[in-house]
């Protein structure tokens, strides 16, 4: 009877996703997404670039993390990663063969700025910036640039505690604005953060990242304090933003004609039960993961109500309320240059979780003031929420993103939107490689039944703008190592080639339909020449 019932919960629970995933999924079609939408591939500097030491750049923080024995699952590092630091042509040539109109990258900090304020730029590194740019606009293809994603100089983190200091401030808006003047010309759309509600906890919560810092009581550290330094380095990180953002507006946004937002790691959060506890729960889960960076940056008033709780100068109430005097406070100045100073937030979206008040009971792991007191999950009575994938808690529900966006656009009176990453992680097992990974059905499958999601939250009224996969290739998965595949792109680590997967042509396919608009709609160039001469952008409203 027991087995009977789990089975009748499983359809119950699972079904509906699946449906999604199988059926819905095979409808979708480019014509469904505005003609200026931008679709694109996602990388991240540490993740793929290589030449860890090459030509003046310096250690960062990943750099050292990585080479401590036990950090990394698999003892892999990213001092090659698959070399795209050598290859950046070749692989601005698969891009622009997938048909994508945009590319989201980030820059290297210890590349650009090796010592951070305490030495000189560095002429190659700002160079290698300028090519990729520069080939990205021969090609067509929109430059989408995040200015920090989870590398910082070694020097400031050894010179202040890197994020958990104030000094911090004067280094990034120093790195932001070498960007800004170097590549503004060029560059339409900034992000300052990558993920940093992910930064604060993965780094200083549960001390899997580096500098990996936590309670003992909270994981395997040997220092830090879980329940303080969390919300000191989302604290430096919102300012710092607010700093780089209000110099951008002031002295470049005018001239360049750009725009500048934040990326937030966003899962959709489903009560674990209907009981009131729960939903409070689910509610609780968003603002200690997207409200805490969010709900700060937006200056929003509606007719019925005030949907910034830092009007009056605060962090999101259900933060304050649960902890208390650990709470960083703004300065008046900080909280003038923090409000509204966002243009479009990104989201990194996933997978959804179920969310279960744990306030009465702290014996479930991640049950914790500094997490709200809500216990996440991706299984409910045994069974998950939809088709597990290789990464853990990272679940195929299509449906969640329709209901995030939704979220969104009703949170945030419809603030521009753009998917920044969406991507099925999938095993490397090499005896299954050519079955498995290169023909790689599932990713299709995934691709097709999120964008029919999104596709939907558009026709109902959200103002979303983009969608990036992750990744354009596969990469170093941070503490996964090189043993988890996100890419369109197979990289064979012996040799560096690049093999297309089945979701690549997929990609490539989907994206024909009006290529012409699809690639140019944002963009309008010179004839392609040697050197870039000319470059006219309609900029997009924001």
């Amino acid at each position: 009877m027991e087995i009977h019932h789990k089975i009748q919960l499983f359809f119950l629970a699972y079904f509906p996703s699946l449906l999604v995933f199988l059926c819905c999924a095979e409808e979708i079609s480019r014509a469904e997404f505005p003609d200026r939408f931008l679709f694109g591939t996602a990388t991240s500097a540490y993740q793929i670039e290589g030449a860890f030491l090459k030509d003046g750049k310096s250690l960062s923080n990943w750099d050292v993390f990585s080479h401590i024995p036990g950090k990394i699952e698999t003892g892999e590092n990213g001092d090659v990663a698959v070399d795209h630091y050598h290859r950046y042509l070749e692989d601005i040539e698969l891009m622009h063969s997938l048909g994508v109109n945009a590319y989201r990258f980030s820059i290297s900090w210890a590349r650009i700025l090796p010592r951070g304020r305490f030495g000189p730029k560095n002429p190659a590194g700002v160079k290698f910036y300028n090519n990729i740019i520069d080939g990205l606009l021969l090609k067509g293809i929109e430059p989408f640039v995040t200015i920090n994603h989870n590398d910082i100089p070694q020097e400031l983190e050894d010179r202040y505690g890197g994020f958990l200091s104030p000094l911090v401030q004067e280094d990034f808006v120093l790195f932001a604005q070498t960007c800004f003047e170097t590549y503004g010309d060029r560059v339409k759309y900034w992000i300052t953060f990558n993920e940093p509600n992910i930064y604060a906890d993965m780094g200083y919560i549960s001390g899997v990242f580096p500098p990996a810092h936590c309670l003992e009581s909270y994981s395997n550290c040997s220092g830090g304090n879980s329940e303080r330094e969390p919300l000191l380095v989302m604290h430096n990180m919102l300012i710092s933003h607010a700093k780089a953002s209000h110099i951008y507006r002031e002295h470049y946004q005018v001239k360049q004609g750009g725009s500048i937002g934040v990326v937030v790691h966003a899962f959709m959060y489903e009560p674990m039960s209907d009981q009131e506890c729960d939903l409070e729960a689910a509610s609780r889960a968003f603002a200690f993961n997207i409200g805490w960076l969010a709900a700060i940056l937006i200056n929003l008033v509606s007719k019925k109500k005030v949907l910034d709780p830092l009007l009056n100068g605060d962090y999101p109430p259900e933060m304050h309320h649960l902890l208390g005097k650990n709470m960083p406070k703004f300065s008046p100045d900080e909280l003038k240059k923090i409000k509204g100073s966002i243009d479009f937030i990104g989201i990194n979206h996933y997978s959804s979780l179920y969310a279960e008040n744990c306030s009465y009971s702290h014996t479930k792991i991640g049950c914790q003031a500094i997490k709200g007191f809500v216990y996440t999950t991706g299984e409910r009575d045994g069974i998950p929420i939809g088709e597990p994938t290789a990464m853990p808690r990272l679940y195929v529900v299509p449906s969640g993103l329709e209901k995030l966006i939704d979220y969104l656009n009703t949170k945030y009176n419809n603030k521009p939107i753009f998917v920044t990453e969406n991507g099925l992680s999938q095993m490397d097992r090499p005896e299954e490689r050519d079955r498995e990974l290169l023909n790689d059905a599932k990713r299709v499958e995934y691709h097709k039944a999120y964008l029919a999601s999104l596709a939907q939250a558009i026709r109902k009224g959200a103002d979303v703008r983009g969608y990036f996969v992750w990744s354009l290739m596969d990469n170093f998965e941070w503490t996964k190592g090189y043993s988890i595949k996100f890419g369109l792109y197979h990289v064979d680590l012996k040799t560096l080639h690049r093999i297309p997967k089945l979701s690549a042509k997929w990609y490539t396919s989907f994206l024909s339909y009006n290529s012409q608009i699809n690639r140019n709609g944002v963009i309008r160039r010179s004839p392609m020449n040697s050197t870039v001469t000319s470059l006219k952008f309609e900029k997009m409203e924001i």
